[in-house]
């Protein structure tokens, strides 16, 4: 796999799930070839990966293809990095994520969004969930975090819950104080 120009075939597989999902293609497992499938695996991504954000992207604006290419670089990196290319035989099942209105420290969504973060870099999330979907961008956009921004905090802290807590106290309280102002 080429490492210097990666994000060419990765903004192509973008534009192709954009363009077959524009047109009424639905199912990720339709939407690339054996040979845009064995690069995507490269790189630590599933064909399910680019629909959800593709899907996303065609029906609400967003993500867009920069904030796809970032979240999907960070998870990359883990993957080449940290997992040596190897997947991981872990899967997060949609009924083991906290309930939608659980909350940890009074701020609502966080304890689903971690382990579903933490699911994305290790590349173990079910197809049934999505990293950075409607509900995560809300919560991430009251927080003025971006959702690599938030993946990158995962990787940095990763197996050390309290510190992801206290980041996102911390970035939380310097939002909320600067949305008053004019």
């Amino acid at each position: 796999m080429p490492h210097y120009d990666y994000t060419k075939d990765l903004h192509a597989a973008w534009e192709k799930a954009v363009r077959q999902y524009r047109e009424g293609r639905r199912g990720s497992a339709t939407f690339f070839s054996a040979e845009e499938t064995k690069f995507l695996d490269s790189i630590g991504l599933t064909a399910q990966d680019v629909y959800d954000f593709a899907e996303d992207f065609v029906n609400g604006g967003e993500p867009d293809f920069a904030t796809f290419a970032v979240i999907h670089d960070i998870r990359r990196a883990y993957f080449l990095e940290t997992q040596k290319g190897r997947r991981s035989p872990g899967r997060i099942e949609p009924a083991s994520l906290p309930a939608k209105d659980a909350q940890a420290r009074g701020i609502r969504w966080l304890p689903r969004i971690i382990p579903k973060a933490r699911a994305k870099l290790r590349g173990e999330l079910h197809p049934d969930i999505m990293y950075a979907c409607g509900g995560d961008r809300a919560f991430l956009r009251e927080h003025d975090i971006h959702p690599a921004e938030f993946l990158r905090v995962i990787w940095q802290h990763e197996g050390n819950d309290e510190a992801v807590l206290d980041w996102v106290e911390q970035r939380s309280r310097r939002a909320h104080a600067g949305a008053g102002k004019t």
